[in-house]
């Protein structure tokens, strides 16, 4: 069966991993789930009450996990020994589809392609520290910095943020001093009548000034805002040797991680994509239709507050269609004419290779914003909702294209989290740690945000302060170690 599937996968234009599938019972999947599809990760009590919650749920058959996959080479997946004949031969599909994206997605090509064993090497570490220190004492820490691992910069991987010595902007070169242009001199003995000093003595008187008051001032820790809260701490904060361990491996997680989140539509989407190809024009059988349709009809089903199985592969299909018809570029821009658009077919047959660079080059927030159009938001009748306090209850709150867009942006964009940066790691010059909240529209809850304060402290062990926006006004939070305080702040 899996030599078939990966076949006709090939067949369709897949570049795969090698695939490797193991079959587990539920009991087994459900751990593996757990440890968040990795069959073994560091001790932890989150991941027990994880396993009690899966396992209780299949129990009491309000949910089955069908598969798991890894992005690792080779691919990694686990079947579920229950499954039927067809449900195998569908979730051998989809894996063929998430295998492809892992291997081709630019957002997955920084990551570690052996991390199953990094996994199992964490799990090693952490087990030792157990038994050297105690185990209350490292689960503690732990507790510690899962509670601040989204506080990274998943975008550091593919920019360049820090200005490098000799780019633009650098004093370098003739213009080393003042706002004069210095011209080259070959001969010294022309130096005084191509660059008079008269010309440049008070450029340069001030440019000294500058420079010592440069060197008076303290430096500035960091040199500009730096989103990677979790490298600041690691390089910055009094840690024990163990602790910064643990915490480089949280960290390192993170990052693995990261393209999962940014990527969940598109790879969901690509997966259903193809497992629907697979499945209908290549290894289904005609006595199997029935059982695949009903399958298919839950994968693709309706769910809150949108399902990404289902955005994505109708998305796709979208693109697909308008990419064969020609429904892009200028001309198509720029009809006026609703009748002509309806029947609008220049038959480019384009789609397939254009699904095929999204699915290389996009995100989902890129994904989102450039191929959902007002067309597509009608004909899959989106609409935003949202929770309105004089019902108390969840409503339908608009039908118009722009502000369902906005929202589903804005859920995407950094999977809604708020933008934290560390702004300064001297504040007030006491050592105190300052990070600042980036306000775009995303609001912070401030009991999770005082709690992170207190976590925050336990690593930097000084006073910490967040600066935010409350109620659209300035606010600086703090907590010094014992109490939290809040005051306007303008700085």
């Amino acid at each position: 069966m899996q030599l078939e599937v990966e076949q006709a996968a090939r067949e369709c234009g897949l570049k795969l991993f090698d695939q490797v599938f193991e079959l587990l019972d539920y009991q087994t999947m459900s751990e593996v789930a757990a440890y968040g599809g990795f069959p073994t990760r560091y001790p932890h009590w989150r991941y027990g009450m994880e396993y009690e919650r899966l396992s209780k749920s299949h129990a009491y058959g309000l949910s089955t996990i069908y598969e798991l996959v890894i992005n690792n080479d080779p691919c990694y997946a686990y079947l579920l020994e229950g499954n039927s004949y067809v449900e195998q031969k569908l979730v051998m599909a989809h894996v063929s589809g998430h295998n492809d994206f892992f291997r081709n997605n630019y957002y997955f090509s920084r990551t570690n392609r052996k991390m199953i064993d990094e996994m199992a090497n964490h799990a090693t570490r952490v087990r030792r520290l157990m038994e050297r220190l105690g185990v209350d004492r490292v689960e503690s820490f732990i507790d510690v910095c899962l509670s601040i691992d989204n506080l990274i910069d998943p975008m550091s991987l593919y920019i360049q943020r820090e200005r490098r010595g000799g780019e633009e902007g650098d004093e370098a070169g003739p213009r080393a001093r003042g706002t004069a242009l210095r011209l080259p001199v070959h001969a010294s003995y022309m130096e005084r009548y191509i660059n008079p000093p008269e010309l440049f003595a008070a450029a340069d008187e001030q440019a000294e000034a500058e420079e010592q008051a440069e060197a008076d001032r303290a430096p500035k820790l960091p040199g500009r805002p730096d989103r990677d809260v979790l490298r600041f701490l690691i390089e910055h904060a009094p840690l024990e040797g163990w602790q910064s361990d643990v915490l480089a491996m949280v960290r390192e997680e993170a990052y693995y991680f990261a393209p999962q989140a940014m990527t969940k539509i598109m790879n969901e989407g690509w997966a259903s994509y193809w497992h629907s190809r697979i499945m209908t024009e290549r290894i289904l059988t005609d006595a199997e239709v029935i059982d695949y349709a009903e399958l298919n009809a839950g994968v693709l089903a309706g769910g809150f507050p949108f399902n990404p199985y289902k955005l994505g592969v109708e998305l796709l299909r979208h693109i697909e269609e308008r990419w064969n018809m020609g429904r892009f570029g200028r001309e198509w821009e720029e009809c006026d004419d609703l009748a002509e658009k309806k029947s609008w077919d220049r038959q480019l047959g384009q789609g397939r290779q254009r699904i095929f660079e999204v699915r290389a080059l996009y995100n989902d927030v890129m994904f989102i914003d450039e191929f959902f159009t007002e067309e597509f938001c009608r004909e899959q009748l989106f609409y935003a909702f949202g929770w309105n306090e004089r019902s108390s209850q969840w409503e339908l709150q608009s039908r118009q294209f722009q502000q369902i867009k906005a929202k589903l942006l804005a859920m995407l964009t950094r999977q809604g989290h708020p933008l934290i940066e560390v702004e300064d790691g001297n504040f007030e010059n006491r050592g105190e740690l300052l990070l600042r909240h980036r306000h775009d529209g995303v609001d912070l809850r401030l009991d999770w945000a005082r709690d992170t304060l207190v976590n925050l402290h336990r690593i930097w062990r000084r006073p910490v302060s967040l600066a935010t926006r409350v109620e659209d006004l300035p606010k600086l939070l703090r907590f010094d170690g014992r109490d939290h305080s809040e005051k306007t702040w303008q700085g």
